[in-house]
């Protein structure tokens, strides 16, 4: 689509909307820029904006009717049912986000390959891309793992984009077309702003609605809900599952991956050998493989690459060993599913730090399994009222409150004994304290080596 002259609105200014400014600046787009913060708040991206000649609507809605919008471009974060989104609607503007707008502006020889699910996402998007990586292809990965897509298409004329998409991306997603996408999981997260969870699943299976014949659609078995995305897509299905074996697909024989196609059963790789921890990340590696498979690479690549391949940051990341504690970073854990899948990660003594903003969901099978693996439970931010009657339910008790994640470090360092884990997986966003899971992390690992730095200092 061209964009030369077009008068485009852009909707928050984080880091997918200046990305925006930027691709359709460089088209010849009339801009202008919106963000509900202050002036004072995003004081160097107006600075940006104005040096290209956008001006900027700063704390003050933009005016819409008779301003003959072309196109509204509204970044993730951004929730469909505010005043302004909802207005453009009324008055007819066609409103899209970022990961829309990189799919149309993209070169006809880049193919994206895209990864959704609740939990998992993150992994998989950047195991796939480490495969191809190995394969030797010219290869990137962005999205919801924190590279905006629209600077990535502008350096690619060609190549391979593995996608981690999530819901919001996919609410404005028009024409977004992925030759190879996968759905891991659905379960409820995001409640907060999908309401139910038929809208969530809905808006989940965006991702293979407009795929046809030629593309393809990885599934997981497992998952009723996701299983049911077969009805929703013209695209050949494939079905991982890491509990039983398939007739056709990829599963998990004998300790051993396997995958049939056409009725042919060939090996992929021993699980002995693959380094990625927990049995989540079956599902995940899975999923994985089966994209890089479908993509052409190599069963030898594939294999190498699993045994390399260590995880991304923030999920299950181990930071230090400390007089016998073991520290882990699990801040990508946002919800109670995959604090959950954390939780079983571990068979050692656990003290947990939880507790962040909750984002509609249920917090009762995660509270059982905290009663039953935890030793001591570190609570902090909006929902620590929430999750402490959740398990005291299970008759829980030691549960220690604190303000701030510097003082819960501080305290779990305190709980844990050799032989214990010390596991910071919050089942709950950041956004009450933070502005992201991954400075939450950050924080975490620095306050963990501040307490190795001064223990050495006293030893």
């Amino acid at each position: 689509m061209p964009f030369t002259g077009k008068r485009v609105l852009i909707i928050g200014l984080a880091r997918s909307g200046m990305a925006a400014v930027l691709a359709l600046h460089q088209r010849g787009a009339i801009l202008s820029a919106y963000d509900a913060k202050d002036s004072s708040e995003i004081e160097l991206e107006i600075k940006n904006l104005v040096d290209l000649g956008v001006p900027v609507f700063a704390g003050v809605d933009p005016p819409l009717a008779g301003q003959n919008w072309d196109m509204i471009v509204v970044s993730p974060g951004v929730p469909q049912d505010t005043e302004l989104i909802k207005k453009a609607y009324t008055l007819g503007i066609p409103v899209i986000g970022e990961l829309e707008l990189a799919y149309q502006i993209k070169s006809d020889r880049v193919e994206m390959y895209a990864i959704t699910g609740t939990n998992g996402k993150t992994t998989s998007t950047a195991l796939l891309h480490y495969i191809l990586e190995q394969d030797g292809r010219k290869t990137a990965m962005g999205g919801n793992i924190g590279t905006a897509l629209c600077g990535l298409v502008d350096k690619m004329p060609s190549g391979e984009i593995v996608v981690e998409v999530s819901s919001f991306q996919l609410e404005t997603a028009a024409t977004f077309k992925p030759h190879i996408a996968a759905v891991l999981n659905i379960t409820p997260d995001h409640l907060d702003r999908h309401k139910t969870m038929a809208e969530y699943v809905k808006t989940k299976g965006r991702i293979c609605s407009r795929q046809n014949s030629d593309d393809y659609l990885i599934l997981n078995y497992e998952d009723e809900r996701v299983r049911r995305f077969n009805e929703m897509t013209a695209a050949q299905i494939r079905y991982f599952s890491a509990e039983r074996t398939l007739d056709e697909g990829i599963f998990i024989d004998n300790n051993c991956i396997f995958m049939v196609e056409n009725g042919k059963r060939q090996k992929v790789a021993p699980l002995d050998d693959v380094l990625l921890r927990g049995k989540h990340n079956l599902e995940n590696i899975l999923c994985a493989v089966a994209m890089a498979w479908i993509a052409g690479v190599r069963e030898e690549v594939i294999q190498k690459s699993l045994t390399t391949f260590n995880g991304v940051r923030h999920r299950l990341e181990p930071v230090a060993q400390h007089r016998g504690v073991l520290y882990i970073n699990d801040s990508k854990g946002t919800n109670p599913d995959s604090t959950i899948k954390a939780l079983e990660s571990f068979d050692e003594p656990i003290v947990l730090i939880a507790g962040g903003r909750a984002k509609g969901g249920d917090y009762s099978t995660v509270a059982r399994l905290m009663a039953n693996k935890v030793k001591d439970l570190v609570l902090l931010g909006e929902a620590k009222e929430l999750i402490k009657t959740a398990v005291m339910d299970y008759g829980f008790q030691n549960i220690h409150e604190v303000e701030d994640l510097v003082s819960a470090v501080t305290k779990a360092s305190e709980l844990a004994e050799a032989g214990d884990v010390v596991l910071l997986s919050p089942a709950c966003a950041s956004w009450d304290m933070f502005p992201s899971y991954e400075h939450r992390g950050d924080l975490f690992c620095e306050q963990v080596a501040k307490i190795i730095e001064r223990d050495n200092k006293l030893a």
